[in-house]
């Protein structure tokens, strides 16, 4: 039955992860789409003032951060950095009891 599980398991993950990268390229998509429709709208209606790369701009860091997180490319807080962390805190955990145990 084991095998089964791990094989199930691994084809829920195998799709979740097909469901982030559709929704990261669906959110890329719009982005680009609405991006133009803003362009063409600001160049059409007053192109002394180009406001489109306001809401480009805002738009686009949460695009940015949003691929990162779906593609696992977290230079900051990635799973090594987690992984250090949760290390690091356990042996101050283990220092700390230590410590107790002395006093």
């Amino acid at each position: 039955m084991e095998p089964n599980y791990n094989e199930q398991e691994r084809y829920q993950q195998a799709r979740k992860r097909v469901e982030e990268i559709k929704g990261f390229y669906g959110n890329l998509t719009a982005y680009i789409a609405v991006n133009l429709t803003l362009l063409a709208i600001n160049l059409l209606t007053s192109p002394e003032h180009l406001w489109f790369f306001y809401p480009m701009i805002g738009w686009g860091i949460g695009v940015v951060f949003h691929g990162m997180k779906v593609f696992n490319y977290m230079p900051f807080l990635g799973r090594d950095w987690e992984a250090r962390k949760m290390k690091e805190f356990l042996e101050e955990e283990e220092k700390q009891k230590h410590k107790q145990n002395w006093n």
